[in-house]
């Protein structure tokens, strides 16, 4: 098949953007490619119920129950889909000051939340108090660069997970954000921090050639970008890095329309995304595979 008709026959076709340097002549037809998509959601803090009509620029958007409605049509869609969170799930409506997290925990799992990452405010109540939550949630939380091996939290996170979907390795592996200076150290106790950036390369080098994954994913909570030079951010690290495809990014709460292309560090194409805050959007990412596991893909933000 010509390379129009595989466009005319992929969704957002006019997106589609080759991963790893390759031309998107590489797709030999349509019905050979698999499709893997990938959900997410950045920094929700505590939002279940939707916007209220006099909210002004967020009205009526949101809200877990219609999170769930466009998640299950999606997955109907697709049975290969990937539901992921960029951190910062605590903090910011009063379901949390009165649940501690709890509703938020078990929320999560009832939409069939696959993996997240921790954020800043995820400590907010503690590191006791985001070890008591951890009984309701039904998925991995997956932080590569806090060694939690003093604290409560010792062997209750994981630096990254495999997912095979339809045949297709998925890596994915989280970081998080520098915590001094932001949390008060009562809250994070001995929790150490580990260089992002240094963590990302040695992550996805295991995930690549250790794991075999064809598909590796960072969960973020470092932020899109900054004007300090020396603090770490997504952009920062899709340049120095390689080996990863998609960073899913939180912190900043920053409104992409559709994700970032970056070179990474020998030049190859990836993509960062980040869908602002509070659930108002839903990322989606379509990753598409030809015979050979060369890939493409394409995504946008969905408005809830």
């Amino acid at each position: 098949m010509k390379r129009r008709a595989f466009l005319q026959s992929t969704t957002a076709a006019t997106s589609l953007l080759a991963l790893g340097g390759l031309g998107l002549s590489s797709f030999a037809t349509a019905s050979s490619t698999k499709k893997i998509t990938i959900l997410h959601t950045n920094d929700v803090h505590s939002h279940i119920d939707p916007f209220l009509p006099t909210d002004g620029t967020n009205a009526n958007k949101g809200g877990v129950a219609r999170r769930a409605t466009l998640i299950d049509t999606i997955r109907k869609e697709n049975p290969n889909t990937l539901l992921l969170d960029a951190g910062d799930i605590f903090q910011g409506t009063p379901y949390f000051n009165f649940y501690g997290g709890e509703l938020e925990f078990k929320l999560m799992s009832k939409l069939k939340y696959d993996a997240a990452t921790i954020g800043n405010h995820d400590f907010d109540n503690g590191i006791d108090g985001l070890y008591a939550q951890l009984p309701h949630a039904d998925f991995p939380f997956l932080i590569a660069n806090y060694d939690f091996s003093n604290t409560i939290m010792d062997t209750h996170t994981k630096p990254y997970k495999v997912f095979v979907k339809d045949g297709i390795k998925i890596g994915v592996f989280g970081v998080g954000i520098q915590l001094e200076g932001l949390v008060d150290p009562a809250l994070y106790k001995e929790t150490v921090y580990r260089d992002p950036i240094e963590t990302a390369q040695d992550m996805s080098r295991v995930l690549k050639e250790q794991e075999q994954c064809d598909l590796v994913i960072c969960l973020s909570h470092l932020g899109y970008n900054y004007s300090y030079p020396d603090k770490p951010s997504d952009l920062k690290m899709a340049a120095a890095t390689k080996d990863i495809d998609l960073i899913i990014g939180g912190h900043t709460h920053t409104f992409l329309t559709k994700p970032t292309v970056v070179k990474n560090s020998i030049g190859e194409n990836m993509l960062v995304n980040q869908v602002g805050c509070y659930g108002i959007n839903l990322g989606r990412i379509d990753f598409y595979f030809d015979t050979d596991k060369n890939k493409a893909a394409n995504g946008k933000s969905i408005i809830v």
